[in-house]
């Protein structure tokens, strides 16, 4: 296999009478994080966490074990073992219980991408036989998975040679966007500003490459962290955009649209006799 690294998850993928043995890698990369570590202002050394209990001091991790909250500092303990022992299908197999059109996922369930790999030889004609069934019907697959201790909602696209899962959010992580977006009051947006507004998107507008979009703020701690090293000091300024006022909107929507056009400006459509009315355009019959 290509993929490096030890897999998520291994298991079963079943589609009705069909199984075949997969394994799940994450498909997100998150080792180029500036990550900090806690020191003594001190001294500089790296601080250790001691696990303590408020009333006796300092405790080995293996006197350490779970409980779960019922109220006021009173907890039902629960053991690695009885933790083991509630298994689910699921925590071996992910059946596919539906297959739904892509467009019938909100956006806001989407959450993490895996890559979902056949998982020896003997598995490659089956997956081969769900993923092109996939592929041809342009369908997405709904099962369920057992991973760190939750079972997960999981969509399962074709993608190349192989099939991407992606954990979805349940029904009760999502809020409901009326939570939010209620209490805006209505207001009716000026039709000139809205022109001008789609002109600038028009300007914008362009195919995704996430090349373009780096982590600048990751960027700039790298290059502060480089300076310190050579001994150097610095404080980084970043100047706030101000606020629209509302007097000046049209003001900066039409200095947009001009920046805009000077940066990146679009091709002239061709000229059109015009015979004073414009011609409805036409509708191709049903």
């Amino acid at each position: 296999m290509v993929v490096r690294g030890r897999p998520t998850w291994q298991g079963h993928l079943k589609l009705s009478l069909v199984t075949c043995p997969v394994a799940l890698y994450t498909g997100v990369r998150r080792a180029g994080d500036v990550h900090f570590n806690m020191l003594s202002a001190k001294t500089h050394n790296r601080i250790r966490m001691i696990p303590t209990d408020p009333e006796t001091g300092p405790i080995d991790r293996a006197d350490i074990v779970k409980g779960y909250e019922i109220d006021k500092d009173r907890y039902v303990i629960v053991t690695d073992d009885e933790i083991a022992a509630v298994r689910l299908e699921s925590t071996r197999t992910i059946e596919i219980e539906r297959f739904v059109d892509v467009a019938d996922i909100d956006r806001m369930y989407w959450n993490e991408p895996y890559f979902m790999v056949p998982d020896g030889k003997l598995a490659l004609e089956a997956y081969a036989v769900i993923r092109e069934a996939m592929q041809r019907t342009d369908r997405i697959a709904i099962g369920r998975v057992v991973m760190h201790t939750r079972e997960r909602l999981v969509a399962i696209e074709p993608r190349d040679e192989g099939l991407l899962a992606y954990t979805l959010r349940t029904k009760d992580e999502v809020r409901d966007p009326a939570e939010a977006f209620d209490d805006i009051p209505k207001t009716k947006a000026d039709p000139a500003m809205v022109d001008i507004a789609e002109k600038i998107i028009a300007q914008l507008s362009g195919p995704f490459d996430p090349s373009k979009f780096n982590d600048r703020y990751e960027e700039a701690l790298r290059k502060l962290i480089a300076e310190k090293q050579k001994g150097k000091g610095r404080i980084a300024e970043v100047e706030e955009p101000e606020d629209t006022k509302v007097v000046d909107l049209m003001a900066a929507l039409r200095k947009s649209l001009g920046e805009g056009a000077g940066a990146r400006r679009p091709a002239a459509a061709p000229k059109r006799k015009t015979s004073g009315a414009r011609k409805a355009p036409t509708r191709k019959r049903a």
